[in-house]
């Protein structure tokens, strides 16, 4: 069926979780929906107060622009705007519209009649994010444990965390993270290269079939995951790459203030080495 005679299909009332016919349309090839609205209004707003903030600092630089959190002096509570409190509603702003992000897609799926995997992959990248400026300082008491809106003050961010806990990579939800980040490019890199070789042929060659695929990898390691499986363990490995990467710093601080090579003591104490 040619793509636009699908859209006729699909493209009918229903699906929505919220604001029922009011949002249910379509601005060319995009659909609104209550939560495209939303999306819009927060990223619209985020973006309008990251503006306004850097006005009031002194740079225009966009590397040296810093949106910083509230002092710890405000625990949980408000800050003035200049204060942190810009950093607050932008904060808000960017859950906001990330959640609406996600919810949208869900409407999508409902209108398909697919499953609800995309937004639920993205909802795990939207829990790396809130893990950093929600969780872990909502954990460890104040909003100043959250990270700058910058490019150099985050940098600073990150690395300033990693040494208040020594060697961060001794930390093992962080050494499961990084596995799973490099083993998503491996299998990322295998697959599409794969797909390239027996789709895209050298001309006048035919295209081939997943049979082609699925020989090679059984000639080259002995066994072939097949088609469907691939994604499978794609999606396993984005998931996990982006859930351990949370993990490794919501427990960071909340769950264990020592360094962490210290935690590793278990593993040296361990009656088999005596």
């Amino acid at each position: 069926m040619a793509l636009l005679s699908f859209e006729r299909k699909y493209r009918v009332r229903g699906g929505t979780l919220l604001g029922g016919d009011l949002f249910d349309f379509w601005v060319g090839p995009f659909f609104v929906g209550f939560f495209g609205v939303t999306t819009l209004f927060c990223s619209i707003l985020g973006t309008g107060l990251i503006i306004y903030a850097a006005s009031l600092g002194p740079t225009w630089n966009p590397f040296l622009i810093s949106i910083a959190p509230p002092d710890l002096k405000y625990g949980l509570g408000l800050a003035p705007l200049r204060e942190g409190g810009f950093w607050q509603i932008i904060t808000f702003c960017a859950v906001g519209a990330f959640v609406s992000w996600m919810l949208r897609e869900v409407e999508i799926c409902r209108k398909l009649g697919i499953g609800y995997h995309v937004p639920f992959a993205f909802g795990v990248a939207i829990f790396a994010y809130v893990s950093l400026v929600v969780i872990r300082p909502m954990l460890l008491g104040a909003w100043g444990f959250g990270f700058p809106y910058g490019i150099f003050s985050h940098l600073d961010w990150v690395s300033n965390t990693g040494y208040q806990y020594l060697h961060f990579h001794y930390n093992p939800a962080h050494m499961l993270a990084v596995s799973f980040f490099f083993t998503t490019t491996l299998a990322l890199g295998l697959h599409g290269s794969l797909v390239l070789s027996a789709v895209n042929p050298a001309k006048g060659t035919d295209v081939k079939s997943p049979e082609f695929e699925d020989t090679f990898f059984r000639d080259l390691i002995g066994y072939s995951i097949g088609t469907l499986g691939i994604h499978r363990l794609g999606l396993f490995l984005a998931l996990n790459a982006g859930f351990w990467s949370a993990i490794c710093i919501i427990i960071s601080g909340p769950f264990w203030t020592r360094g962490w090579p210290e935690w590793w003591t278990w593993w040296l104490n361990l009656p088999i080495w005596s």
